[in-house]
C-alpha cells in the first residue's frame, strides 16, 4: 500500500503546488503585462495569463471545441492513472514512474483549470455555451527571450507580434520535465533483454578420451 501512497502522493504534490501558485498568480497579480514582475533581469519574469485552448494558446475552431478536449483530457487522465498503477505492480525503474507520476499530475492540473475556472475564478470565454469545462488554464512563467513583430516574409506569424517562448505553470513543466527524463534515460528505463549472439561464436571444443593400452 505504501508504494501507492509514495507515487500517487507525488501527483498529488504536483497538483497542489500547481493549483497554489495559480491561485496567488490569480488573487495577487493584475493581469497581462501591468502586473509583470521581473524575477532574473529582463528574461525571466512572472507575467499572468490565460490559455483558451490546448498547449501554446491553439484551438479547437468549434462552440464546443473546448468542451471535447476538455472530456478528452479527462479520459487520457484515467488512463494515465491506470498506467502508473500498472508500472507499480509491475516494479519497473521507480526514476520511470516518478516521472510519471509527474505527468500525471501536472496533466490533472491544468484539467482542473478547464473544468472548474471558468465558474470559480470566472475566466471562460465571453461566447463559451458555459462557464463548467470551458475554464482557461493559468500561466506565469515567461522566459522572454525574444519577442515582437516578425517580418511579412516569414510563413504562418510573418506580420504577427510573437513571443519566442511560450508563458507555462508549474504543471506544463512538471509535465515537461517527466517526458525529458523519460527520452534521456530511455536506455535504462526499457533496457533491451535480448540476448546478443556473438558474430562469430565460439566453437566449442571436442572432448577426447585418451585410452591408455
Amino acid at each position: 500500500m505504501n508504494k501507492y501512497v509514495k507515487y500517487f502522493g507525488i501527483a498529488l504534490l504536483v497538483i497542489l503546488i500547481d493549483q497554489a501558485v495559480k491561485m496567488l498568480v490569480h488573487f495577487e497579480m493584475d493581469f497581462g503585462s501591468p502586473g509583470q514582475i521581473p524575477i532574473f533581469g529582463d528574461w525571466f519574469k512572472l507575467h499572468y495569463t490565460t490559455n483558451p485552448g490546448m498547449a501554446f494558446g491553439m484551438e479547437i475552431g468549434s462552440e464546443y471545441g473546448k468542451l471535447i478536449l476538455t472530456s478528452f483530457r479527462l479520459v487520457a487522465m484515467a488512463g494515465i492513472g491506470y498506467y502508473l498503477y500498472h508500472i507499480i505492480e509491475q516494479k519497473n525503474h521507480p526514476v520511470f514512474i516518478v516521472c510519471i507520476a509527474m505527468i500525471l499530475g501536472g496533466a490533472i492540473g491544468n484539467l482542473i483549470d478547464s473544468i472548474f475556472y471558468g465558474v470559480w475564478l470566472n475566466n471562460a470565454p465571453y461566447n463559451a455555451p458555459s462557464p463548467w469545462f470551458h475554464g482557461q488554464v493559468v500561466d506565469m512563467f515567461y522566459f522572454d527571450i525574444w519577442e515582437g513583430y516578425l517580418p511579412d516574409w516569414v510563413p504562418l506569424w510573418g506580420g504577427d507580434y510573437t513571443a519566442l517562448w511560450p508563458i507555462f505553470n508549474v504543471a506544463d513543466a512538471s509535465i515537461f520535465i517527466g517526458v525529458a527524463i523519460i527520452l534521456i534515460f530511455q536506455g535504462r528505463f526499457f533496457p533491451d533483454h535480448k540476448e546478443k549472439i556473438p558474430d562469430n561464436p565460439p566453437v566449442e571444443e571436442e572432448k577426447t578420451t585418451l585410452e591408455s593400452n
